[in-house]
């Protein structure tokens, strides 16, 4: 029974699959008084095999956004943990105020890699996801972010962001505090910045909350995160006044990573396991980890000069079109 509690929560596309692994255990357990069942249970097996990947390499858009936004799914802390356990969380905006949907500190990646790393936090609990206001930053949390980034340039440490986010804040103690100026300056400092940055979506990457902390060298994204300017439910309520046509906003926007690549808006997707980032999250951040130190190894070769320029083209070339 504990070990049906710790399963991630089924999606509503894994319910055929969810129903038959159920199947598939209670034969297990008749076992032990019919071995004649075993024959079954093999069948079923297979049958699950084939079912899985079947459905895991057909996802629709909506579905890689389930992924995104399973209440299971790693987290900023849970990556930083798990690069380096012994990480320095450094805190507030020195005005006066923190903000724990923003994480930020300091990691040693490898030996010889040592980084100035922010991320946005989504949160557990109900009292953590108050906390973290559901992973939506306020004013606090992008000032925050940009004092790192100032500390990063300052002692010449590469930075490292990790994004998920639904977009920033919308209320209305962040217009008070001027969501939009925090934003704004944050996409200045960045685009100037003269140490590397590497940006991976983890989740949710969302509208200009998002882009606030990944205006990077280099952008990646895991393989079932998603990306966008607008939710598909706030867009189809822009566009045909009903939430209910979202799919066919989430097929517009091309919001998956394997579509935003092919726009050339991001550099490289970061496989997950079969099933997701939170059926397998050591996994997950070892590929993550992974493929930042593959993109740094280059960018660290670089003058001041050449990393921020190469920032500054790969944002220019973005949308470019010849008649």
């Amino acid at each position: 029974m504990a070990e049906r509690e710790k399963r991630p929560i089924p999606l509503e596309f894994e319910k055929p699959l969810e129903l038959l692994r159920q199947q598939i255990e209670r034969l297990k357990e008749q076992l032990a008084s019919q071995p004649q069942l075993e024959g079954d249970v093999e069948r079923l097996e297979d049958q699950y095999e084939r079912l899985q990947k079947s459905l895991y390499t057909n996802l629709k858009p909506l579905d890689h956004l389930a992924i995104a936004r399973h209440p299971h799914r790693p987290y900023t802390r849970d990556y930083f943990d798990r690069w380096d356990p012994q990480w320095i969380e450094l805190h507030g905006d020195r005005k006066g105020r923190d903000d724990d949907a923003m994480v930020c500190g300091l990691l040693q990646l490898s030996d010889d890699v040592k980084v100035v790393a922010v991320g946005t936090q989504k949160g557990r609990s109900l009292r953590d996801k108050q906390q973290c206001n559901f992973g939506m930053p306020q004013p606090e949390g992008y000032r925050k972010a940009l004092r790192l980034f100032k500390h990063a340039e300052k002692f010449g440490l590469p930075v490292v962001t990790l994004i998920d986010t639904p977009g920033a804040y919308p209320g209305l103690t962040a217009e008070e505090h001027n969501q939009a100026e925090a934003i704004a300056v944050n996409l200045l400092e960045l685009a100037g910045l003269k140490v590397p940055v590497v940006s991976v979506v983890t989740g949710e990457g969302g509208s200009g909350g998002a882009l606030a902390i990944g205006l990077a060298n280099r952008v990646l994204m895991l393989e079932h995160s998603v990306y966008s300017v607008i939710s598909p439910e706030g867009c189809a309520s822009i566009l045909w006044k009903t939430a209910e046509k979202a799919m066919e906003a989430a097929q517009a926007m091309r919001i998956t990573a394997r579509e935003i690549l092919e726009l050339g808006v991001i550099d490289g997707v970061i496989d997950e396991p079969l099933r997701g980032a939170h059926h397998d999250a050591d996994t997950t951040a070892a590929n993550a980890k992974a493929a930042i130190l593959n993109q740094l190894k280059d960018l660290m070769k670089m003058s001041a000069e050449e990393v921020r320029n190469d920032r500054q083209a790969k944002f220019r070339a973005i949308g470019a079109f010849n008649e």
